[in-house]
């Protein structure tokens, strides 16, 4: 699927997505037109998502972060799906991921305090379909987040 040049672009672009052409064709060792090429080819086979602005919510005021670990009411076989649509509505809530096992969901829930925190739980959280059970777990540190992969 990739072979060693593909790799070599992608391990410098995903450093630094804001390089021009030419100086990630520079980088990988490669013309910039074959770069391009490749560089589109990739974007088409979806291998390449987005490039995107990762904003820092601290620095905008969101100081507490939860996750929280749902545990759904199965009997409705639309369970899932209306508890993911009904939550991507929560504008507060940046992550949400389904599991297999005795957690289904986690919702990962920004405020820029307790009180506020609190009034989402209270306002957007408690009111999503089929919830059964509820864990909050209070984000405490980042001790490791990173989206580069070892190419």
């Amino acid at each position: 699927m990739l072979d060693d040049r593909d790799r070599r672009i992608l391990r410098h672009y995903q450093h630094d997505p804001g390089l021009n052409p030419a100086e990630l064709a520079a980088r990988a060792g490669l013309t910039p037109g074959t770069c391009a090429r490749r560089l589109e080819r990739m974007r088409s086979d979806g291998i390449i998502r987005a490039n995107r602005a990762v904003i820092d919510w601290r620095a905008l005021g969101y100081e507490v972060e939860v996750s929280l670990r749902i545990t759904l009411d199965k009997t409705d076989p639309r369970a899932f799906d209306s508890f993911a649509e009904r939550a991507r509505e929560v504008p507060e809530v940046v992550e949400i991921q389904s599991f297999l096992g005795r957690v289904d969901m986690r919702l990962s829930v920004i405020a820029r305090d307790m009180a506020h925190y609190q009034q989402i739980y209270r306002r957007a959280i408690l009111t999503l379909p089929h919830i059964a059970d509820i864990e909050a777990l209070m984000h405490v540190a980042r001790l490791k987040s990173h989206d580069v992969l070892p190419l």
